[in-house]
């Protein structure tokens, strides 16, 4: 996994900590505006906003990050359906980038998707191609 750019945010103002943290009690109904309008957020992000909001009520500096999935070549290639070797060909070719821990490869979870996508998308348009020549051969 990648640690992505953490975020520091100080700790709150007592007053402000205080009025929060009152808020929280006894309670875990968190209601998100973006833009206006309301979002229920799934109860992992929504327990991770409270968490949050917790630790900024006591007063506490919090740091927020992410993590980036990093997978094996085996995870990639079994999540892209294709063999170990074809994938490793792949990285070799610069097509999917590839990052090293030591002698070990390891493929971002999103490159993979990425590929997947465009994979799918030049599937697409052969299929598109194909319907077109059919359909001129049948109007010859």
């Amino acid at each position: 996994m990648a640690l992505i750019a953490p975020r520091v945010t100080a700790g709150l103002p007592a007053d402000d900590a205080r009025n929060l943290a009152g808020s929280l009690q006894d309670s875990n109904d968190i209601t998100v505006f973006v833009d206006g309008t309301v979002h229920r957020l799934p109860e992992q992000a929504r327990d991770a906003v409270v968490d949050l909001l917790a630790r900024l009520g006591r007063g506490e500096t919090v740091t927020v990050s992410s993590v980036e999935e990093m997978l094996t070549t085996s995870q990639a290639a079994e999540l892209a359906g294709i063999s170990h070797t074809y994938l490793r060909n792949m990285t070799d070719r610069g097509e999917i980038p590839v990052e090293y821990r030591g002698t070990h490869r390891r493929i971002r979870q999103a490159a993979i998707m990425a590929w997947l996508e465009t994979q799918k998308k030049k599937r697409a348009e052969e299929a598109a191609g194909d319907d077109a020549q059919k359909g001129q051969k049948a109007s010859e």
